[in-house]
């Protein structure tokens, strides 16, 4: 097995884990706390979930770095493989008991993303991709859709949680689009919302000033399904999460006509 499948199958396993414990404190009272703003939530399930992450990973791969969401993990710039992970992406979901959230988990070697997992503990569905090798939905192969013309697509998108008081909120664009696609969605989890890209599910998603951890495993399983993605512009998406478009290719251009204007 090489050593990427070996990365994937430990996310695999990791990621079944914390969607169990999700899955057993869902809709049970729980510790909810704010962070940023007050639409910025963390629960506790948040910090057992990457603590259980994060400990599995320092005790199987101590050489690998680690960008967590929550904070746990080193994050060294010397490391062959980092590991960035968001234990909950959807925790505002989680805390009102909206079912719309997922483990996230991507993978990179040298900088480059190379595995992706994305869990849906209440669907019980596992996106997973290996760079070079495709997309699954829990081992069946996936690919984006082939509608080709925009109106007849369905979006999704999201806002940040400083919303209430950047001007960069997205409304515009949110408009613009709502008006000249079929649909629009705002489900509140950028990792099922590009996993949902990848599997045919969605046309195309955007969104402004996200995390690495919201992208990092979504953006890999997109390119895997035979999808795109950028930034606003055209531009490789950075890695930082500040601007992502992914589409399965055929809207990619109307997309981004509509985004720079």
């Amino acid at each position: 097995m090489s050593e990427s499948h070996e990365v994937l199958e430990l996310a695999e396993r990791l990621a079944r884990e914390a969607g169990r414990l999700q899955s057993e404190r869902y809709e049970t009272a729980i510790e909810i706390r704010t962070k940023s703003t007050s639409v910025d939530l963390v629960t506790e399930v948040d910090h057992a979930c990457e603590e259980l992450i994060v400990d599995a990973l320092t005790a199987e791969r101590p050489d690998d770095a680690i960008l967590a969401e929550e904070g746990r993990g080193s994050d060294r710039p010397d490391a062959a493989w980092r590991w960035i992970i968001d234990p909950i992406d959807g925790t505002t979901n989680y805390a009102h008991g909206y079912p719309r959230f997922c483990v996230s988990i991507g993978v990179e070697r040298e900088g480059i993303r190379t595995v992706a997992v994305v869990y849906d503990p209440l669907l019980d569905e596992q996106f997973s991709a290996v760079r070079g090798e495709g997309a699954t939905l829990n081992g069946r192969p996936l690919r984006v859709s082939e509608i080709d013309e925009l109106k007849h697509a369905l979006l999704a998108t999201g806002f940040a949680y400083d919303v209430r008081r950047n001007p960069q909120d997205n409304v515009n664009h949110f408009i613009a689009f709502l008006k000249r696609s079929r649909a629009l969605r705002r489900d509140g989890s950028a990792a099922l919302d590009l996993a949902y890209v990848a599997a045919g599910r969605f046309d195309g998603f955007w969104e402004l000033r996200l995390h690495a951890w919201d992208v990092a495993a979504g953006l890999l399983l997109v390119e895997e399904a035979g999808g795109r993605v950028s930034d606003l512009t055209g531009g490789p998406p950075p890695p930082s999460g500040a601007e992502c478009l992914a589409s399965n290719g055929h809207i990619h251009d109307a997309m981004l006509e509509i985004l720079r204007s």
